[in-house]
């Protein structure tokens, strides 16, 4: 069963998405503020393939529900919801960890799509790492990113990456000094049918440099091709 975790302090919206989900195979679990949140999801053991969270909650907002469960599960898959299309609202929730976010109003159509796209990520990450041997890994220079720990190591230091950011590197590690076109990013990673827009790969990538760079304001390996998208340097 996929299990899912919704936090949103406006009944009508919550409602109207747990009908929804469930009637699209999902087992889910709500919470009205982000405290509630939390707490469901440590009664559940952290038992979850996806958590939904509300931006503006009392108790405590969903960018710090969003921080919190990041630190206690690198596999969920987050996503953000949002009554205001600001661009500060959509990147503050991708830079605490989230995987995508949808703006209020949506569609029912989008809205499981989004969610389908975000659980498929998910799945693809575990059962990937079930599948894979100890000594099965890619690696690119200085860079190694290990298959059955899903997890990056610089040297030997070791990244923890979220499952998003994990089919993001294994994407540029396995096409050094290419030319990679957002477009190109946005569909190897987040799927042809994504419904959001490019922003989502500028920040991840953004998010990817805060671990991986020496100096993410200059970054030596992750690097920008003006006008079009990213190259990878090992």
């Amino acid at each position: 069963m996929k299990k899912l975790l919704i936090a949103e302090d406006e009944d009508s919206i919550r409602k109207f998405i747990v009908i929804n989900l469930k009637r699209n195979g999902y087992e889910v679990t709500e919470a009205g503020n982000g405290q509630e949140a939390i707490d469901k999801y440590e009664q559940a053991g952290g038992n979850f393939d996806i958590a939904l969270l509300d931006i503006m909650m009392p108790e405590k907002d969903g960018t710090e529900v969003c921080r919190y469960l990041r630190e206690k599960s690198p596999s969920i898959g987050i996503i953000m919801l949002t009554a205001k299309s600001q661009e500060s609202d959509k990147v503050s929730g991708l830079l605490m960890g989230a995987d995508d976010y949808i703006v209020k109003p949506f569609s029912l159509t989008e809205l499981i799509a989004r969610v389908d796209a975000v659980y498929r990520r998910v799945s693809v990450s575990r059962k990937a790492e079930d599948s894979k041997t100890p000594d099965d890994r890619l690696v690119s220079g200085d860079f190694k990113l290990d298959y059955r720990l899903r997890k990056l190591f610089k040297g030997e230091e070791e990244i923890e990456l979220t499952s998003v950011e994990f089919q993001l590197m294994e994407y540029l590690m396995a096409n050094p000094e290419k030319k990679l076109a957002r477009k190109e990013i946005l569909e190897r990673v987040w799927g042809k049918d994504y419904y959001g827009d490019e922003k989502v790969v500028d920040v991840n990538v953004r998010r990817l440099r805060m671990k991986i760079e020496d100096d993410p304001s200059s970054p030596k390996h992750l690097t920008t091709v003006w006008g079009s998208g990213y190259k990878w340097i090992p």
